[in-house]
């Protein structure tokens, strides 16, 4: 079985504060991905690095104290690729991807379009060059789990208001519409919703910071493990642990039982 974690840490430092690390010790997961660092590589301590003996792998963002993917692994990945090839989003620290035999696992953080018109139309421009990459990942012959923070809420039954959020960066026709192509044309097999068909509440992943929304669960499902259908159809169990706060995210863990074939194929 392999155990794949994904989290979205809202600044490593913050999160390790808060226990983070402890957490992700005692879970005797294979692989963590992890998003919006918040860190430059002279901000990383070894106990960021390699975290209980994990190996690490980075992508940081050019600006400081933004954004930023990593991926934890038990193992050294065979191969390590830094962004996908756009220099507009490689530079915001957005794509790391560790290849491991027949499997790879990528951390990806998707931009938010909330803060500002301008960052809408960049998170536009990013889903446009970013369905081609997906499209050949597809077509690559490798097993890939993608986790990440999409910034997006699929359907209705993925975020509490869905009525009042359809005008909201998050939910909006046109990101909707594009997950869905992601999630169909293209082939991807979004794992939590394909183990959960009809999970709403408890499914879901970040909170706004605003107002009681942790408080009364009025949260939103925008962290995916987003897989090709041959390791999808390993997948035996998906939880989000909310029990701690380590972030105004809960990270998502799926285990894929017999996925370990993998590794060695």
């Amino acid at each position: 079985m392999l155990k794949i974690i994904s989290a979205n840490l809202n600044g490593i430092r913050s999160a390790s504060k808060k226990g983070f690390f402890d957490w992700m010790d005692r879970q005797s997961a294979d692989f963590v991905c992890v998003q919006e660092l918040k860190a430059q590589a002279a901000d990383m301590t070894p106990d960021f690095l390699r975290p209980h003996g994990f190996h690490g792998h980075f992508h940081y963002a050019e600006k400081k104290g933004y954004s930023g993917v990593g991926v934890y692994s038990r193992y050294e990945p065979d191969a390590v690729t830094i962004g996908f090839g756009c220099d507009e989003f490689d530079a915001e620290g957005r794509y790391v991807q560790c290849d491991f035999g027949k499997l790879s696992v990528i951390s990806v953080y998707c931009p938010s379009g909330s803060s500002s018109e301008e960052r809408q139309q960049a998170k536009f421009r990013f889903m446009e060059v970013f369905l081609p990459h997906l499209q050949k990942l597809r077509a690559c012959g490798q097993e890939v789990v993608i986790c990440g923070d999409w910034n997006i809420a699929h359907k209705e039954i993925d975020l509490k208001n869905w009525k009042s959020n359809q005008k909201n960066s998050g939910f909006l026709p046109e990101e909707r519409a594009w997950m869905s192509r992601v999630l169909g044309e293209t082939g991807w097999v979004d794992v939590y919703r394909a183990l959960h068909p009809e999970t709403t509440g408890e499914a879901y992943t970040w909170w706004s910071n605003r107002g009681q929304a942790w408080a009364n669960n009025v949260g939103w499902r925008i962290d995916y493990h987003v897989s090709t259908p041959g390791v999808a159809a390993k997948a035996s169990a998906a939880s989000i642990y909310k029990d701690e706060r380590f972030s105004d995210h809960a990270p998502l863990t799926v285990e894929y039982n017999g996925a370990s074939a993998f590794l060695t194929a």
